[in-house]
């Protein structure tokens, strides 16, 4: 069977955040662009965390417990990210994607943010398979 790897079906064009982006216009993207989740990197593109619609809805949450100032994303996103190597092939990521339950991966190559590989993709890649075009 044909080796499948993450870097032949990854996302290359994300949708990044920095720490300090406002949430409310991190909240607009998501609408906006109809994502559920980005990744947030530093100034030399080193993944730093990833911020989702979960993290999000702790915005409002605070905003009607706390009545706080909105804030950034660096205070509402997960700074421990679960990654993936370019290389792994995409049999053993479905297996990591049943057993963890994630949307989606940050894909990290030498220490940078390359790309993210979603369960979308591996369906995608999977169908081209089965139907001969992988």
């Amino acid at each position: 069977m044909k080796s499948l790897k993450v870097k032949d079906y990854m996302s290359t064009r994300l949708i990044t955040f920095h720490e300090n982006t406002n949430v409310v216009e991190a909240m607009g993207v998501f609408l906006k662009r109809q994502i559920s989740g980005a990744p947030v990197v530093d100034g030399d593109g080193a993944l730093v965390g990833i911020l989702s619609e979960v993290d999000l809805l702790r915005v409002i949450v605070q905003d009607s417990y706390y009545a706080e100032s909105v804030g950034i994303v660096g205070d509402f996103m997960r700074r421990e990210v679960d990654t993936v190597d370019p290389q792994m092939d995409i049999y053993t990521l479905a297996e990591k994607f049943l057993k963890e339950r994630r949307r989606r991966y940050p894909v990290i190559s030498n220490g940078k943010l390359v790309g993210q590989i979603s369960r979308r993709d591996v369906l995608q890649a999977a169908e081209g398979l089965l139907q001969g075009k992988a």
